[in-house]
């Protein structure tokens, strides 16, 4: 039987072997993390790493991705430290959703510094910008059909919720699901009682079905979809870019933690 945690904690000594870095921090960034995994899904893990100082002081710059392992089980990647604060610089949500992963593989004590930096580049737009974009594309590439891999409608249903807590908290909101459901119990004006309802009876059917198992639509999920992807299209289109364009804070932490290596 497979020792999962044993390979991705020997996977990631070996990143930092082979490659003369150090890693940060190492999370978990798919389905594990968003608290929908099957007993079959893989391990989507990310790892931010630092190189040494004089990798910064190239000409020829190496590359600021490592792609280490890809298999049936195993999906092991990771993001130069540059290349992380440039993308929370822009707001990018996908950076924070690793940092506020419930699952931790690895952190180092010099990325504790790093955390209050989110909050303060966290972007309405951006954020609600990409979630809209997860969400219809999940839509238009795996929900059309007659029949729906029960997955897959957690793919959008977790981008469309996240859009509404941050119209409502200008915030980040949460990586797991059931967290982000709390605030939607049935009495919001968000999901009312039937639909609330049907999640949670998706949730018991996802948790009985496998990865790639076509199961027929629960209408009330995919009416929600759509009227809820129409509805923040038009909220994103008019939204004004918020993004904060003053990287000072980031481009001090980013010469702090390479003088640290």
């Amino acid at each position: 039987m497979r020792d999962i945690q044993k390979e991705i904690q020997d996977s990631l000594d070996a990143v930092e072997k082979e490659y003369g870095v150090e890693i940060l921090l190492a999370a978990e960034a798919g389905s594990r993390a968003w608290g929908f995994a099957s007993d079959d899904s893989d391990y989507d893990v990310r790892f931010i790493y630092v190189m040494k100082p004089e990798e910064y002081l190239r000409i020829d710059m190496v590359r600021d991705v490592i792609e280490y392992r890809l298999d049936e089980v195993l999906d092991i990647s990771g993001w130069d430290i540059r290349k992380v604060l440039a993308a929370l610089g822009k707001g990018n949500p996908n950076v924070m959703e690793w940092i506020n992963s419930p699952v931790i593989y690895r952190k180092s004590d010099k990325w504790e510094q790093l955390n209050a930096l989110m909050e303060s580049y966290f972007s309405r737009k951006a954020s609600i910008y990409h979630y809209y974009g997860t969400a219809n594309s999940t839509y238009k590439g795996h929900l059309c059909g007659d029949t729906v891999r029960y997955k897959k409608y957690f793919y959008a249903l977790r981008p469309l919720l996240c859009c509404r807590w941050i119209e409502r908290y200008d915030s980040i909101p949460p990586v797991l699901f059931s967290e982000l459901l709390q605030l939607f119990d049935g009495t919001d004006e968000v999901l009312d009682a039937v639909l609330y309802a049907n999640i949670q009876e998706l949730l018991k059917r996802k948790a009985l079905t496998g990865e790639k198992e076509e199961n027929p639509h629960m209408p009330v999920i995919i009416d929600f979809i759509r009227e809820e992807l129409a509805g923040q299209k038009r909220i994103v289109s008019s939204m004004e870019d918020d993004r904060r364009h003053d990287w000072t804070e980031l481009n001090e932490a980013f010469r702090k933690i390479v003088r640290t290596v």
